[in-house]
């Protein structure tokens, strides 16, 4: 079957592979669309830490079940979301219900080779079935989710107010269900085409412009109910803490290898709620589906730029260097 294989960082191709052999308790799916991620041209320009090349890419996913293999809930030419999370179902966080936080968690796409191919195979528990969504719109569901649950993790209250530090998908992902969970949203970010897609979106939008944000906190009249960093940026996250009010929350999304740094007198005197956030689980999901099918989150928006299978190793790298007015890019194999 054909896929798409990162041999190298900057090399990226078109190739042959065997099909994945079918396990007891898996079922094989034909891959129909392929949301790019953030990870994937990390992977593809070699800022990825941890990863092993060669590595076929892609992990936000949406297909058609080929082989349910006595599944329970699924059967032939069922529409599923994948979920590309591989939790051990042993350890503490998973015996706890936060499969995200699994101790040895795997990510196909990362950790193992992923969906930029004809078919799959993964756990039953994986596939959920995509109904009343299209299958481009099931493959943005994972993205979302984990904005839904970062919302989900900070128990936020309607009529709150919240700022978004960061305006890319996941940032936007947070937006829109912080905004379903009844908040009033704004969205800080130093890019003019994210500023002014997040204002398209019904979002405040502010403009970042410098990088230790005192421009940004000397306009604030008082701080924030609740903030999320989804930047993954060290100078952001370290910033983020100001951005917030007495007794408020601040929650981290983004994920970045090095030491944040803050005043112990800053968290103190706001006696502040600092969570982070990891991936998502099956309520996010479920969540994820039922807000696109009544019109909570404009799918039709979020997909700017598409793809076939064929020219992914034209465009992926194109998109990887200049991603102005790019939300969201989506494959179709």
């Amino acid at each position: 079957m054909r896929a798409i294989s990162c041999a190298a960082p900057g090399e990226l191709a078109l190739i042959e592979i065997e099909a994945p052999q079918l396990k007891p308790g898996w079922v094989r799916v034909g891959i129909s669309h392929i949301g790019i991620c953030g990870t994937d041209y990390h992977i593809y320009e070699g800022k990825h830490p941890f990863l092993k090349y060669p590595r076929v890419m892609g992990h936000e996913l949406s297909g058609v079940v080929r082989d349910a293999n006595g599944a329970t809930t699924l059967a032939n030419g069922d529409a599923v979301v994948i979920n590309p999370y591989l939790p051990c179902y042993n350890c503490p966080a998973c015996r706890e219900g936060k499969t995200n936080a699994c101790e040895t968690l795997t990510v196909i796409g990362v950790h193992g080779d992923g969906g930029m191919a004809e078919e799959i195979t993964l756990p039953e528990a994986n596939l959920y079935r995509a109904e009343g969504l299209s299958l481009r719109d099931a493959a943005m569901v994972e993205f979302l989710a984990i904005g839904a649950h970062a919302v989900r993790r900070t128990e936020l209250k309607a009529g709150w107010r919240v700022l978004v530090v960061g305006g890319g998908p996941i940032g936007l992902g947070v937006a829109f269900f912080a905004r379903i969970a009844g908040a009033d949203v704004t969205i800080l970010d130093a890019a003019a085409d994210k500023l002014e897609a997040a204002r398209g979106f019904g979002f405040g939008a502010a403009a970042l412009d410098e990088r230790d944000g005192v421009a940004f906190k000397s306009k604030m009249s008082s701080g924030f109910d609740a903030v999320f960093d989804a930047t993954g940026a060290i100078p952001a996250m370290n910033q983020a803490v100001g951005y917030c009010r007495n007794g408020g929350a601040l929650t981290l999304v983004g994920v970045v290898k090095g030491t944040l740094s803050w005043e112990d007198p800053e968290i103190h005197k706001r006696e502040l709620t600092i969570r982070a956030s990891r991936n998502a689980t099956r309520e996010d999901f479920d969540h994820v589906m039922a807000s696109i099918r009544n019109g909570g989150v404009p799918t039709d928006r979020l997909a700017t730029h598409t793809t076939s299978f064929d020219d992914v190793p034209l465009n992926l790298p194109k998109w990887a260097h200049d991603r102005n007015g790019l939300i969201k890019a989506i494959i179709t194999v």
